[in-house]
């Protein structure tokens, strides 16, 4: 990750080393705050911000699940985060974020003041080079993934991800490039920051809102694609058999954008290489992106 110079704060931009906030944030010591991870892209005609509305969309639905008042309207946060792209260089990744920051001890969150942050930085390709190019590996985590009635599990909620620090510290320790979790039911939910696809029996299949994944921006992308290049896309319960037997595995989430799966806790995904639909959807995403394909322009927020 590269830094930038400039972040927006309430408003107000500052310098990088003055975003600051004090050691007893309620945010910070509870995980009380929202988030989002947003993509921006090169194109031929200038900077483009991936699928905007909706990411500022399930940003305020977040706040909403929390009980965070911001004194902002979608339009508003939207025009934040381009200008926030305009002041700095090198930008290909945003991250909003809305927290309590009023210094605070105690787990009541009532009255304590909220503040909203845009980060910009250079993320680059998100799993490494390597596993972009050749494929990922996984491990199934010993973690579960919080289901829906322990947490808001469809929202991104700062303290949830505490379990998916855990299982991608793990899965890296160990050897793999990420880590897959499974829900409370033992189904497959999705990965430390990606939703999984699997391509079976001539289909792809994906995991359901009700097996406690976030339902990602990326991956709805994929589902109306893959349906628009004619393939049949069923949402439904995974098991760990479904990803050892799949003839082809991807993850998709607005990091790691679409990355394809060579193995699974040490067994080969089909013949261990990347296989054809998860590379024509990754490439054909690719072109969306960047601009190279006009159907797909209304997913493209141009700053």
């Amino acid at each position: 990750m590269e830094k930038t110079s400039k972040i927006w704060m309430d408003g107000e931009f500052v310098d990088w080393n003055d975003a600051k906030v004090h050691v007893l944030a309620h945010g910070l010591n509870y995980g009380t705050g929202v988030f989002e991870g947003i993509r921006v892209y090169e194109t031929s005609k200038g900077p483009a911000v991936f699928r905007l509305k909706e990411h500022v969309k399930r940003l305020v639905d977040g706040c909403k699940v929390m009980c965070f008042d911001i004194p902002y309207t979608e339009e508003q946060i939207r025009e934040a985060i381009k200008e926030t792209i305009r002041v700095n260089k090198k930008v290909d990744y945003i991250k909003p974020c809305v927290f309590l920051c009023g210094e605070a001890v105690g787990l009541n969150p009532i009255n304590v003041p909220v503040k909203f942050t845009i980060t910009s930085v250079y993320l680059g390709s998100y799993l490494g080079k390597d596993a972009a190019e050749k494929g990922a590996s996984l491990m199934t985590s010993s973690w579960f993934r919080p289901w829906n009635l322990a947490a808001p599990a469809g929202a991104k909620v700062n303290g949830i991800y505490v379990t998916s620090c855990l299982a991608k510290r793990d899965a890296v320790m160990n050897g793999f490039d990420e880590a897959v979790m499974l829900n409370a039911q033992g189904n497959v939910a999705e990965c430390s920051g990606e939703n999984i696809f699997i391509y079976k029996r001539g289909k792809l299949y994906t995991s359901t809102t009700a097996d406690s994944i976030l339902e990602g921006i990326t991956r709805n992308s994929i589902i109306e694609l893959a349906r628009d290049l004619g393939y049949d896309v069923i949402e439904s319960e995974l098991s760990r058999i479904d990803m050892y037997t799949a003839d082809e595995v991807f993850m998709t989430g607005t990091a790691a954008e679409v990355n394809i799966v060579t193995s699974i806790d040490r067994r080969l995904v089909g013949d261990g290489k990347p296989g054809k639909v998860g590379t024509e959807l990754a490439s054909k995403f690719a072109d969306i992106v960047r601009g190279k394909d006009p159907k797909y322009e209304k997913w493209l927020d141009r700053v």
